[in-house]
């Protein structure tokens, strides 16, 4: 009588002690859909099954397969329904693990004993037999069953081994050409995308910011694959489309509340699961995403789609998702040039975003540099601070106003008003600027009753002596309370004019001015200069983005925005300064504009 060990148990099939590792598991699986085995009928095998219930003269003989949750059938025969159609039955731990099983009567053997495979199938006698592939992983077993306890004799034990082996060498064969198949495709694929895939790697390795990856990914699969559209889906954005104006390629408004790793939609799965997900046709989308997702696919027009998760080096960054207006199944060449541009692009936004990141940083460092203004008996103050329209665009610009200490003698000015712009439109322009202002302040502090360009030389005199490279321009102004207004003593590094609004006057140009900060320049280079604020008067500083355009005389602006100034001597100057804003550089201005406005409140009527 034959026993369990013999050829194919041990370390090829796993050993007859052990459970089957991951490692084999996930082998297996693998080599099992190379080879095109499940539960879906199978005709050559069906005939190793056919052959070997002949051999062992047995009612029921099988090819079976080890899946993830169940053995499938892909051989056959003497299964009567339902098990002749399902074709599967519950997975038997013992027979993946053992390789080799020879059992006299399975109902009553401890390792086959209960288990559900024994009970569907009616075993009894069975005999079986390891379908190894050319790793040594054991993928199922050639079964023979018999509905009676069965002695099986060494030849019939041998006959199938032979026969077993027989099957094997089909599988493995089945395997070897899938493999040589997959490998041919992608050869062929690689070389005939290779040159987009290179124009790829060099068009998004030049790339500085987000909006410029989505503008190069979309020209260059849009134009080679011949797509109807091309875009991306970032998880961060919180949006599922491209991000560049807000709105669906169909022109509608997007919803910004819905997250593209959430929402069922295609690019929502492909960046959850990692793969690459295709979906072709409405009927699809309704079945697999729901009917809101049918009604926007309707609306977009697309009949097929392919998202390809971008993956970076720690996290999936979102997906790159690609739409046809007629149905099209990408070929393994197309597939090959998407994966590989939704990698670079990857890379790409890793990169922006980082920079992006940057700059949101030295945002937050001009804003936190922005204080809310003191409050200063009989002076009304306002200020605003517009950021540019690019966004990849920091400088130096500041507003600043703050209370100054008592003099020795107790009737110094009370406060100190500054607007700056520190040259360069970067991180280092932003610290620079953090650091420049909080001297001045300390200036101011250290040295009561001394006046606005003493400050301005302390400011010079510091940043020269620590080498910080500082240049810019600024208008630095100490105000005293008077009898009548307040008096106004200010110092120009090299900054546009101040303009004085007097009721019934027209609006006055504070010109004088003296050279800008720059490292280097002789100190004492800075002078002060007077200048009686009468009741109802109002004094505006602000930075050169208000007034300088490309093509326009800044004299001519200057000009222009005295004459607004003037004629909002009732406004409100909060309100004052947005419409000044507004009217000087549009809703989205090209550069930083700050704007510093204080008033002198006429006598109460």
């Amino acid at each position: 009588m034959a026993e369990e060990s013999g050829p194919g148990s041990g370390a090829r099939s796993g050993g007859s002690s052990g459970a089957v590792s991951p490692d084999q598991e996930g082998a297996r699986l693998l080599a099992l859909e190379q080879a095109g085995l499940s539960s879906t009928p199978d005709a050559g095998m069906d005939r190793f099954a056919r052959i070997a219930a002949r051999l062992a003269d047995v009612p029921v003989a099988l090819v079976s397969v080890a899946g993830a949750e169940h053995h499938s059938f892909p051989g056959m025969t003497g299964l009567e329904a339902p098990l002749s159609e399902l074709r599967r039955t519950g997975l038997c731990a013992e027979v993946v693990s053992a390789g080799r099983l020879i059992v006299r009567d399975a109902r009553t053997d401890p390792r086959t004993r209960g288990r559900p495979m024994v009970e569907e199938l009616s075993v009894a006698g069975y005999a079986g037999l390891p379908l190894v592939d050319d790793d040594g992983v054991v993928l199922g077993s050639l079964c023979a069953i018999d509905r009676r306890p069965r002695e099986w004799t060494d030849r019939e034990v041998e006959a199938l081994a032979d026969l077993a082996e027989a099957c094997a060498a089909e599988i493995r064969l089945r395997i070897v050409t899938r493999r040589i198949e997959e490998a041919r495709g992608e050869t062929a694929a690689l070389l005939t995308r290779s040159e987009l895939v290179l124009r790829a790697s060099e068009v998004l390795a030049d790339t500085t910011g987000v909006g410029q990856v989505r503008e190069q990914v979309g020209e260059l699969i849009t134009s080679d694959l011949q797509t109807s559209y091309a875009g991306l889906s970032l998880a961060q954005e919180r949006i599922p489309w491209d991000a560049v104006e807000g709105r669906w390629p169909d022109g509608t408004p997007q919803n910004p509340a819905v997250d593209p790793v959430v929402t069922p939609w295609p690019t929502g799965r492909a960046a959850r699961e990692k793969r690459t997900v295709a979906v072709h046709g409405i009927q699809q989308v309704r079945a697999e995403y729901g009917d809101e997702a049918a009604a926007r696919w309707e609306r977009l027009g697309f009949a097929s789609l392919v998202c390809v998760p971008l993956t970076g080096t720690r996290r999936v960054l979102g997906a790159l998702a690609v739409a046809w207006r007629h149905r099209h199944e990408p070929d393994l060449g197309e597939l090959a040039v998407l994966t590989a541009t939704a990698a670079y692009a990857a890379r790409a936004l890793e990169r922006a975003l980082f920079v992006d990141e940057q700059i949101d940083v030295a945002r937050q460092l001009q804003d936190a540099m922005l204080t809310e203004l003191p409050s200063v008996p009989g002076m009304e103050m306002a200020a605003l601070y517009r950021p540019a329209a690019a966004r990849d665009r920091v400088g130096g610009d500041w507003y600043d106003a703050y209370r100054l200490p008592d003099s020795e003698e107790g009737s110094g000015p009370s406060l100190a008003a500054t607007i700056g712009d520190i040259t360069g439109h970067d991180i280092r322009a932003a610290t620079l600027m953090g650091q420049a202002r909080s001297m001045l302040r300390q200036a101011d502090h250290d040295h009561p009753g001394a006046g606005p360009a003493a400050a301005v030389e302390a400011l010079h005199h510091s940043t020269t002596t620590l080498d910080l490279g500082l240049t810019g321009t600024l208008v630095h102004a100490h105000l005293t309370p008077r009898d009548q207004g307040w008096e106004l003593t200010w110092t120009n590094a090299g900054h546009p004019p101040p303009l004085l609004a007097v009721p019934g006057s027209p609006c006055r140009l504070l010109t004088e001015h003296e050279m800008m900060l720059y490292p280097g320049l002789a100190e004492g280079g800075w002078q002060e200069y007077r200048q009686q604020l009468p009741p109802g008067s109002t004094l505006l500083l602000y930075t050169d983005g208000l007034v300088e355009r490309r093509g326009e005389d800044i004299d001519a602006a200057i000009e222009r925005l005295g004459t607004l100034l003037a004629a909002g001597a009732g406004t409100p100057l909060a309100r004052l300064t947005h419409q000044l804003t507004v009217s000087m550089a549009g809703e989205d201005p090209d550069d930083d504009v700050a704007l510093l406005a204080l008033r002198c409140p006429g006598p109460r009527r």
